[in-house]
């Protein structure tokens, strides 16, 4: 049998996540089959043909699909399901929308956001904030996955050539509508994959103070700005800025924490990232435990002093 990995599109095409899906779907020694849905995307599923690894990619268009309603597409992987072993996706709010669905409707045990795949039935994936990874082993017959993005490597977009098969859609379940979206335009890089993070806590002050303060080092570093839940709860910094076991979990070249604590939760977001750097005028904060550089200062006159040096 083979494994299935459900894309998820964004305005660019298919986002890394997606790879990084395929990369873990690899290590489970089948052919891998991408699934590409939505409305008007051919030219997406042809270029999707030359992802590494594939050997297969599954095109289901539609209107349907247009804005990647579980509730439209699930119908279309309980018909795919029995001809594969696993369906998998990254671990982002598409996948652990679409995903634990699919499993309802199937009656199938799911496994989230695996971190290690050990064999093709036992897998690894973190517990209590990322304080515990627990083993375990999925029951015979179909495995349904998410994967954690931000440690498999995503694949190469390129050089691949895998076979493009044309699949009939399953249609509007008529159980949603679709009504809008609100998005927030990113002029950096997305929190999720970006090779630098800079993050600010509640000590920041205000939604001005958070913006005016960490914007202009972000923009020398060409970085994404995080935030603590604290942060988020107090209206300074978008929800989807959350950094932690409870918002975006980032592994990151470089992450800094400016005026963070280093709550359990967030500490569970960050632990993968190559380097962490810490300042805060708390000399015992708990973000210093999992540093490996910390400086106890004020950030209001480290960040000025760290943008100024950085620029000359």
């Amino acid at each position: 049998m083979s494994v299935l990995v459900i894309a998820e599109l964004d305005s660019h095409g298919i986002k890394a996540a997606t790879r990084s899906a395929i990369r873990a779907a690899s290590q489970l020694g089948e052919e891998v089959h991408l699934l590409v849905t939505g409305n008007d995307v051919a030219g997406i599923a042809s270029e999707a043909t030359k992802i590494e690894g594939l050997s297969k990619v599954l095109h289901a268009d539609g209107p349907a699909y247009a804005h990647g309603l579980a509730e439209n597409l699930t119908p279309l992987l309980v018909q795919l399901a029995a001809n594969y072993s696993a369906l998998i996706a990254a671990a982002t709010s598409f996948g652990k929308n679409v995903l634990p669905r699919a499993a309802a409707l199937l009656d199938v045990a799911m496994v989230s956001e695996v971190i290690q795949i050990i064999n093709a039935t036992t897998f690894v994936r973190p517990m209590y904030a990322g304080n515990i990874n627990a083993t375990v082993v999925a029951p015979a017959g179909l495995r349904i996955l998410t994967i954690r993005p931000t440690v498999f490597e995503a694949v190469a977009a390129t050089g691949g050539a895998a076979a493009l098969e044309t699949l009939t859609a399953t249609g509007e379940t008529g159980q949603t509508t679709w009504v809008s979206r609100d998005l927030v335009e990113l002029d950096r890089p997305e929190l999720a994959t970006a090779r630098v993070v800079i993050s600010g806590g509640r000590s920041l002050g205000s939604a001005e103070g958070f913006k005016a303060t960490l914007t202009p080092l972000a923009d020398v570093l060409g970085a994404a700005i995080g935030a603590t839940r604290a942060a988020v709860d107090a209206g300074m910094a978008p929800n989807d800025s959350q950094v932690g076991q409870t918002g975006t979990v980032v592994a990151p070249e470089l992450y800094m924490a400016f005026g963070v604590s280093g709550a359990a939760q967030h500490v569970g977001g960050i632990k993968d990232s190559k380097v962490i750097v810490a300042v805060n005028i708390d000399a015992d904060a708990p973000i210093f435990q999992v540093a490996d550089y910390g400086l106890v200062a004020d950030l209001f006159t480290v960040i000025p002093e760290l943008e100024a040096a950085l620029k000359a």
